[in-house]
This record gives structure tokens, sequence and C-alpha cells, in this order.
């Protein structure tokens, strides 16, 4: 089995090799102009889903020729840029992993070539919109050419619907919870366990392991690992949202104060602010102007309230429940041993 590394560069290549199909079948130049972007997207990020699609192959006792699960898991890469263009459109984000999201560097590209500026904003988000769709079906094609059986992929399939299912509602879920101040610890659960636990983790260590015909307690040791890690990967990145540096992170540190997401993190503050406090935070957070000055009021009650320790500890305990799952779990002991590694990177990361 290739190290992660290793893993990383062949998904790479396979999207590389995909893209550049595209681009010499492409009926004319004007889709080179998505094409282009949809690249520098993929150039970037942890892909973490490619890796546990690897190795959730390798979990159900696959071994030698990796290919079908490298397409597979660069089907998912395609996939993820879908949703992370259409979720930069919802969010209105400026930026992403460093650079300009979709929609705003389609909208630079548009005037840089002559397009009036008054019609750049509508133009990039309108093209931003067809970029995802396109990456979005580009991924189901991809997939469809994993090279396995007939009988194997009808089995990768319905899962891979479920997970494009259970993305878009956790997505709904977010939406609907953005902006609304509150101490319900619960919901935002909810919404990790849709958007990201299940999507992130669960879903693509289950794509793997079908692609190699694994019987439902592999799927099920899947699960008991990929929850906890999913929703600890979450936990984690709500913290690097509000505490993390913009130059490891690649995204502006205000942004989720600014739009207000109801995160475990926010929740466990509100209930736990005195009344100052609580005045403070509805103050402020979801304001969109909001100042560096304003957000390190808002850190400071994260800190005062606990609420930062308590999400740590959280993180701890889902990532130990993860490692507990993994030591009962029917895998090869080197897929486990590369999914210990990838639980620590997911819950210990600065980016």
């Amino acid at each position: 089995m290739p190290d992660l590394s290793s893993l990383r560069h062949k998904v790479g290549t396979a999207l590389t090799g995909f893209l550049d199909a595209k681009d010499h079948a492409a009926p004319g130049t004007e889709l080179l102009y998505l094409t282009t972007t949809l690249r520098g997207l993929l150039s970037g990020g942890k892909r973490l889903r490619s890796l546990l699609c690897v190795y959730g192959w390798q979990a159900a006792g696959s071994t030698g020729d990796v290919t079908a699960a490298i397409r597979a898991a660069a089907s998912l890469e395609l996939f993820q840029v879908f949703a992370l263009v259409h979720d930069d459109v919802m969010d209105d984000s400026d930026v992403r992993r460093g650079q300009p999201s979709a929609h705003r560097a389609l909208a630079a590209a548009y005037t840089d070539s002559g397009g009036p500026r008054g019609r750049a904003e509508a133009h990039g988000l309108g093209a931003a919109v067809l970029l995802g769709d396109l990456a979005l079906v580009w991924s189901d094609e991809l997939l469809h050419t994993v090279g396995v059986t007939p009988d194997r992929l009808a089995q990768v399939l319905p899962l891979v619907a479920e997970m494009r299912s259970e993305v878009m509602y956790g997505q709904l879920l977010d939406l609907q919870t953005t902006g609304r101040l509150t101490g319900d610890v619960d919901t935002a659960l909810h919404v990790i366990r849709y958007k990201t636990a299940k999507y992130t983790v669960e879903r693509p260590l289950h794509i793997g392991a079908a692609l190699a015909g694994a019987a439902p307690p592999v799927l099920d040791a899947c699960t008991a690992f990929g929850i906890p890690l999913g929703e600890a990967f979450q936990l984690r990145d709500d913290l690097l949202g509000v505490f993390g540096d913009p130059a490891k992170t690649g995204k502006p540190v205000l942004d989720d104060l600014r739009e207000g997401k109801a995160t475990v993190l926010m929740a466990l503050a509100v209930q736990r602010a005195s009344p100052a406090e609580l005045s403070t935070l509805r103050g402020l957070v979801g304001r969109s102007d909001l100042t560096e000055e304003q957000a390190a009021d808002i850190r400071a009650i994260l800190d005062s309230t606990g609420a930062r320790q308590t999400v740590e500890k959280m993180i701890t305990t889902r990532r130990n429940a993860a490692f507990a799952a993994l030591d009962e779990a029917p895998f090869p002991a080197a897929a486990a041993d590369g999914l210990r590694q990838i639980a620590r990177a997911a819950t210990a990361r600065h980016a």
C-alpha cells in the first residue's frame, strides 16, 4: 500500500489525466475558462476523503492494484469541489484555501477579459454555479469508469447516492441554523453529523470498502470509526474557524463569526455566558462588519465560559472512540494503522 503522500499524488495524477481528456474533447475553448479554475481548486486541500476511500478499500481486505480505488477517490475530489464552490456561493465567501473563491476568481477573470465591471459579480456567481454543476457531473462520470464489474459498481452506487443526499441535508441544516444564536448543542451536533461526519469520513470509507466487496461487519466497523472521527474533525474545524491562523487555514478567521455559524463552540458559550457576556455575543456574532477587535471580545468569552476547552475535550473523547473502534474492527493491520495515522492528523491539525 503506498504511503499517504504517494496516495495523494496518485489521486492528483488521476484527476489531471481526466481533466486533460476533457479539455481535448471540449466543444470549444470556452469550457477551458471553467476547467482552469477547476484545476486550481483541485490542486490544494488535504484529500482526506480520497485517502479514506482508499483505506476503506484496504480495510475490506483488498491488496494489489489500487487503480480502481484511486479513480473512485478522485471522483470524490470532484464532488468535493462541487460542494465547496456552491458552499462559497451560499456563504458569499471571498477566500478558499488561501486563494480567491471560485465565484470571485471567475468574476475577476471576466473583467480581465474585457467584461463590464457592472456585470462581474453576477457573472462570477452564475459561472461558479455552472462550475460546481460540471464538477458534480464529472464526478459521476469518473465514478462510472473506475474499472470494476457491474455487480461491484451496483454495490457502490447506492452508498454514493446516500452520501450526496446526506450532504445536501447537512448543508440545508447549516443554512437554517446560521445566524440563530442559541445554546442548542444537540442541533449543532446534528448538523455536524450530516454536513461533515458522514460525508467526510463514514461514506468515503464505505465507498472504498464496497468497491472491494465488503461484508456488512466491515461497513459497520467503518461507521463505528468514521462518525466519531468525523465529528472530531468538524469540531477542530470550528475551533480553527475562530482561533486559527489564516496563513495556515487559508480562510479568513472572521468568516464564521460574521456569518453567525451555529457551532457547538458557540452554543456552549451561549449556555454558559453571564448576562453581560450574552449581550455581547448577541450584539456581535453575525455582524457582517465585525472588526478584529470585536472578534477578540468574542474569543475572550469563548475562553472565559470554558466553551473552547470543552470542545477540545469533545475532540479528544471522539478521537479515542474512533481508536477504540479500530481496536475491534475486522480490518487488516496495515489498514488500521493507516486510519490511526489519518485520525491523528485530522484532529490535531492547524489548517
